[in-house]
């Protein structure tokens, strides 16, 4: 692609656009998420490992999540850099942009995997991962594994944005896909034919992001647009600054994410004990495989989500800064009516279909308990789904248009405020059950903060009127 084909992004219809730049990011973020999901699976399905491997799958998952965010605020940031700097015809920033995040994303991934190798134990048990002493073994072998390959997580996923800010939204979709299609054809060699259990899991994906990760490297290097010097390969102070406040949004919602995460987990862990059933030490991993299996499902649903407002990104950045609002107002309101009808379609199948939801994560292998709890889990945590689609779609847009406050404030409420502060407190009078009423409670308090956010955007676009 060349800067005369970049210049289309001013110009070309908001709806063919949104489906040639949305789609394959949604694409790539839904592959990116199968590779824990698939990992989950097998592992769900394999007898010999079954709700142990669930729950041990559900306490690394969140710590996977850390690496993500701290790839996604650099690569999503350096994104919107770029789109912004593209926008003004300023190329030379926007070259720096991305040499800077190449280092900051290398150099921060091996900083978290020594982390990561170094306190080990601690970190499992801050996760919930003391549950039973087979969690807890089962947890110790999957985040090794997973640890080695942070790096190439890390730099696959950070450089996916960066990919498609340079006008090659596609090679980014290949790419992830590339690496998740070799995660799914190995993991079942390795955890039902070899028999490697957890350990087979972990290295099944982290060949698979290696793959990712190489691809990207080889786009690095051949590059259209934005394709970075030697020189843009210096850390500046100010490039990465900016870089890092447009990302921060992205960081703050996986972060956040952990932390919800974290509490969710210590609580069942707490509360279960209380429980009839699930104090017996047989059925104590049952709640927190459950609620990772919920995460996962969720998970798929926000990967489409975001994947069609992070996709957006470069449209949103480039009209913004060629001073085209009315094109960004159009595209805003299509994405608020595209993601409302996500959360509707996601709302009805986890309320109608949780019995065949629960079955594709080995439920046939499990008690009458597992079964009873993950029904109630599905349509009490996910029903408000589509407030949950529009605060996700809200948070990124504002990202796009360079409003890096509004878009971490709003963030911040919804994860930290309610998602954590709500997963601590209605245990305390609901029990377990309480854990599953925090997220819908989140979202829906969340939209009421949201909906005063969209009037303002639509009221800036318009020129300071409300239409």
């Amino acid at each position: 692609m060349d800067k005369e084909s970049n210049q289309l992004l001013g110009c070309e219809p908001i709806g063919k656009l949104m489906q040639k730049y949305a789609v394959p990011c949604i694409i790539s973020l839904l592959v990116g998420a199968l590779y824990n999901i698939v990992d989950q699976i097998f592992i769900a399905n394999a007898a010999y490992l079954g709700s142990y491997g669930n729950a041990a799958n559900t306490v690394v998952f969140p710590l996977t999540v850390v690496a993500l965010a701290l790839a996604v605020m650099i690569g999503d940031g350096c994104c919107a850099f770029v789109s912004i700097q593209l926008g003004k015809n300023e190329t030379a920033n926007a070259k720096k942009s991305v040499g800077n995040a190449v280092v900051m994303v290398v150099a921060i991934s091996l900083i978290l995997t020594a982390l990561y190798l170094v306190f080990a134990d601690g970190i499992i048990a801050m996760f919930g991962g003391t549950v039973n002493a087979d969690t807890f073994h089962h947890s110790q072998v999957y985040f090794f594994y997973i640890t080695i390959g942070i790096p190439f997580y890390m730099f696959g996923q950070a450089m996916n944005p960066i990919i498609r800010a340079d006008g090659n939204p596609k090679f980014a979709m290949i790419s992830t896909l590339a690496g998740a299609v070799l995660n799914i054809i190995l993991d079942p060699i390795f955890i039902f034919t070899f028999r490697w259990g957890m350990m087979g899991a972990a290295i099944a994906t982290v060949l698979g992001q290696a793959v990712t990760a190489i691809l990207a490297v080889w786009y690095l290097l051949n590059m259209k647009i934005i394709r970075p010097q030697k020189k843009d390969y210096r850390l500046c102070g100010s490039i990465c600054g900016r870089t890092l406040v447009l990302g921060i949004t992205s960081f703050l919602s996986q972060i956040s994410l952990v932390a919800a995460m974290a509490a969710i987990n210590n609580m069942i862990r707490k509360y279960s004990v209380l429980d009839i059933v699930f104090g017996q030490e047989q059925y104590a991993q049952i709640p927190m495989a459950v609620v990772g299996i919920v995460m996962k499902f969720f998970q798929i649903v926000i990967s489409i989500v975001v994947g069609m407002a992070a996709g957006c990104i470069p449209i949103v950045g480039f009209n913004m800064g060629a001073g085209h609002k009315l094109r960004v107002k159009e595209l805003f309101t299509k994405l608020l009516t595209a993601e409302a009808l996500v959360g509707a379609i996601a709302l009805a199948m986890v309320e109608f279909f949780p019995h065949q939801l629960i079955a594709i994560f080995g439920a046939a292998n499990e008690s009458i308990y597992y079964t009873d709890f993950a029904v109630r889990a599905f349509r009490i945590y996910l029903c408000m789904m589509i407030f949950a689609c529009i605060n996700k779609a809200c948070f990124i847009y504002l990202q796009a248009m360079g409003k890096a406050l509004e878009s971490t404030l709003l963030s911040m409420v919804r994860e930290v405020v309610f998602g954590v502060g709500f997963a601590l407190l209605l245990p305390l009078f609901f029990g377990l059950d309480g854990v599953l009423y925090s997220m819908p409670l989140s979202d829906l308090l969340t939209f009421v903060v949201a909906a005063i956010l969209i009037r303002s955007i639509y009221k800036e676009l318009n020129g300071g009127k409300i239409i």
